[in-house]
Order: C-alpha cells, then structure tokens, then sequence
C-alpha cells in the first residue's frame, strides 16, 4: 500500500471516530426546555416526514448542539447562528425504526463559556405514515391584485417542490380550487379565470378543458368535492364580492351575493341539482361527499341584504341523500349544525375517508374563514352526532381550509398562527377517538423560511403520488383547447324558493 493510500486510510478512520464521540463537554443543565421556532416540542409526527430543522428564539450564544436519541441509536448536529440542519439521511434511519416511539431532542449551547444542555423535548413518531405529497397554491395574501401564484406539490419526507403550473406560462392569469378524487394523483382539477378560463381536468397524463358558464348558473363553477367513484364532482356557483373593514381585526369580508349548489356528471358532461341546492332565499355553498357517496354535505344560509347584513349571515350544516346510479337527491334534508339555535356559521365540512368524522371550521359568521381571526376548527363524531373543537389544533389566529389524509389519521389545514398575515401548513395527528396531537408546520429546509418567505400556502391537500401531467400540456390544452361546453340538466325545473330556517328546523 503506498503512502498516500495510508493517509486517505488514516483519515477516513479519524473522521469516522470522530463521529461518534461528543463535541462538547457537558458541565451544566438549564432547567427549561429551549425555545425553538418553529415550535416542534412534543408533537406527533408520521415516519416520513422531512428534517424538523428549528432554530433557538431566546438567546445569543456562542455555540449549539443537537442531540437526536432514540434507543441506541445517536446523531449529532451542529448548530449554525442558532440553526440546526439535520441531515437527511440519518434523519430517516432514525425514523425508520422509531414508529410508535418517540425522538429525544437535546439542546446544547456555550454560554459564559461553558457548554449547557436544556432540558429535552420529544417528538412523537406514529404508527402511520401520512400520504407522501400536499398540493397546495403559493400566493401573495393580497387583496385585489396578483403579480405570481402557482398550484405546487411538496414531497413530505424532503424539501422537494415542483410546480404543477405557474400563471406566469398563462398570462398572470388567476388559478385556483385545486382537488383531487381519493388524494390520486391522476384524478385532479383546478380552474382558471381571467385568461384561458375554465375548468381543467386531468386523468393521468391527459387534460380536459371544460367551459362551465351557463345560462342557468350565476358564475362559471367554483368550490369543488369528487364523488368517491370519480364519476361525479359537486361544485358551488358563486357571486361573490370582497369589502374592507376601516378598523376591524379581520381586515377584509369575503361574502356571496348568490350561491347554489349543483353536481357535475363527469360522464354525461351535464349539471343537476335540487331544490334544497339550488335557492333563490338562500345561500348553498361548500358541498362535499361522504366516503361512500351516498350522501352530500353542504352549508346553508338565508339571504341577506348585502353587503350591510354581512355579520346575519349564520350557516348551518346539512346533508341530503344522493343516489349515484340515478343521480337523485332525497326530499328530506339532515341538520347536523343549526345555526339559527347555536348563533355560529360553519364552512368547509370534510368527511374522514373512514366515514367517522366530519372536520369543519366555525367562526363568527359568514363563511370565508381564511380572514376571521376566531376561526376554529370542530369535529363531528357521525356515529354519535357529537360536536367538539379541536382544542390541540387551535390557536388565536384562522384555522381554515383543511384536508384528510387517505388512512384518516392526519389532517393538513391552514393556519395564520405564525404571524396573524400569511397562511401556513400545519399537520395535527388525529387519533381513533378523533382527539388531535399538537400541530406541527410544515419543515422546510431554512429554520427561518416562514419569516422570509412573503406568500400563503393556500388550500393544502393530501396527494398519495407523484402529480404526472406536465405544465406544458395544461398551457397547450389553456391556449390550444375551446374546450367542452357543459350543460345543465333539463331533469327538474329551477329555481326554487325555499328558506333556509325552514330546512334548518
């Protein structure tokens, strides 16, 4: 062996010794647990997450280590100005055999010239993993105007982003509403306004164009949920109007001038509806399926004059069968949350994939909670019809849009916690009883992302794959595609007027 093959030897072995033995000489104990942002102490998080790299909030101190135990198994990481970037790879043998277990999270730092160790926390790793990807859209929280947006999707167990598409390849144009049948993948739709409007859907690599204005409807289509089969989406049609308050801590008011309910035939390329969906005196809004697609949730609300009688508005919660073979509705309708006797407004039902529970948002009233500082989220046992909030999740600031995960343990929702401004995505475990851990942001690579980053995560879902169609065939079928003309349904007469005290009682 030559001489330079004995060094590189030499030195590979230092390296690797010095790997495992302790940096710094521990002489002390700080009996507080450190404070870190983003605030991961004691939450539960699902095996194939990224690094929660966090940096220290308290303090400027001369030098900081990370101790990361679980069993026997030790990883050492040096802090850099108070920041801890955690390595991939170590990151993810560590988790790979800590399911069900918990992470010891010990922080170091040189202070008065001596090293100190905080007291540790814990994060909690679950049984089950949460779905690989979210989607969600990047905007400036503005309130008129746009300069950039895109829908993006983030693979959970690292920092990779990709844009599914960019406004700036359509024109600057609006882009929203993003959802997917069953969190697949290939079962997406989203919409443009403005430039190359429409509905976009795609199946696989394939993108459908669809024109979705009719004569019959106040506005192309809007707020979306799949049928779990695929073959059906339910959808709002809106006139909706924004206002700002002049001294308020809410700051804006999104509200509907009109809004109905109706379904779309994927199939048929056809619109139905029924009279408790579809109401002059009252306003319909955010339907979603039940997991096996019999009934269709929604919100309602009598009619007001706007924008004056803005803070009147109280939706209730109700549910109507739906019978896919035939695409029927059924003539009773379910109050599961009556606004005129509880004095709230709900939005956003979403029903657990296992059909236990219903997850909503309750505020004030109206129902487009993203500005409402008092927004909180609530859950609905289904068996027992219980209501509850879920105190863990909460916080002082909005909790508004939320998803499922497909195993129904996870929940990913949109939280203004951070700063009151901009809109972030938090992670709660749901366990079988339906209490909710500690949310927990998403990691990002940069401690300091969510002070620097100047955009809302908007609309967060839970994807199981890899999104295949690709930017450039969306901008082909945008600006290439007339696109299909959807009809409404000639089944049943509409409108019809019917109030929405009436149906709540």
């Amino acid at each position: 062996m030559n001489t330079m093959k004995i060094k590189l030897y030499f030195l590979l072995a230092v390296s690797i010794f010095a790997g495992c033995t302790r940096p710094v000489r521990i002489t002390g104990t700080i009996d507080e647990m450190p404070g870190i942002f983003p605030d991961y102490t004691d939450v539960t998080i699902p095996e194939n997450i990224a690094p929660l790299n966090f940096r220290l909030v308290n303090g400027d101190y001369a030098g900081s280590f990370l101790f990361v135990e679980s069993g026997d198994r030790k990883m050492e990481v040096k802090g850099r100005n108070g920041s801890f970037d955690i390595p991939l790879s170590g990151w993810r043998n560590l988790l790979r055999e800590s399911a069900g277990k918990s992470l010891k999270m010990t922080v170091c730092v040189k202070t008065g010239g001596e090293w100190k160790r905080f007291l540790p926390f814990y994060l909690h790793v679950a049984n089950e993993p949460a779905d690989p990807y979210i989607a969600y859209r990047l905007i400036v929280p503005g309130y008129t105007l746009w300069n950039e947006m895109g829908i993006y999707q983030r693979r959970l167990d690292n920092f990779r982003q990709y844009a599914v598409i960019e406004n700036r390849m359509t024109g600057g144009n609006c882009m929203n509403c993003h959802s997917f049948c069953n969190q697949d993948p290939d079962r997406m739709l989203f919409h443009m306004r403005k430039t190359y409007p429409g509905t976009y859907v795609t199946d696989g690599e394939r993108v459908e164009k669809l024109n979705t204005k009719t004569d019959r409807t106040v506005s192309a289509l809007v707020y979306p949920s799949w049928h779990p089969s695929g073959k059906y989406v339910a959808f709002t049609v809106n006139d909706t109007r924004q206002a700002f308050h002049a001294n308020d801590p809410n700051r804006i008011e999104v509200f509907d001038m009109s809004s109905d309910v109706v379904v779309y035939d994927v199939d048929g390329k056809e619109l139905v509806t029924a009279p408790h969906l579809f109401s002059k005196d009252c306003y319909e809004t955010f339907p979603t399926f039940s997991p096996d697609g019999k009934t269709l949730y929604f919100c309602t609300a009598d009619v007001r004059e706007m924008p004056d009688g803005f803070e009147k508005v109280k939706y209730s919660l109700c549910s109507v069968s739906f019978d896919p073979e035939t695409r029927a509705f059924g003539e009773a309708v379910d109050t599961l949350y009556n606004a005129g006797k509880m004095n709230k407004s709900v939005s956003l039902p979403r029903v657990s994939p296992d059909g236990k529970f219903l997850l909503y948002t309750l505020s004030a009233y109206g129902n487009f909670f993203v500005w409402h500082r008092d927004a909180d989220l609530y859950m609905i046992r289904l068996e027992t019809k219980e209501h509850y909030p879920l105190h863990e999740a909460n916080s002082d600031e909005a909790e508004s849009y939320h998803s499922w995960s497909s195993n129904s343990r996870w929940i990913v929702f949109g939280s203004r916690r951070t700063d009151g401004l901009y809109t972030h995505p938090c992670f709660a475990y749901i366990d079988e009883n339906g209490k909710a851990g500690k949310p927990f942001l998403l990691p990002q690579k940069e401690a300091n992302h969510y002070h620097d980053f100047m955009k809302s995560y908007n609309i967060p879902e839970f994807v199981k794959g890899r999104i295949r169609v690709k930017s450039h065939d969306i901008v082909d079928a945008a600006r290439n595609d007339r696109g299909v003309d959807v009809k409404f349904s000639d089944e049943r007469s509409f409108p019809v007027s019917k109030s929405a005290e009436n149906i709540a009682h």
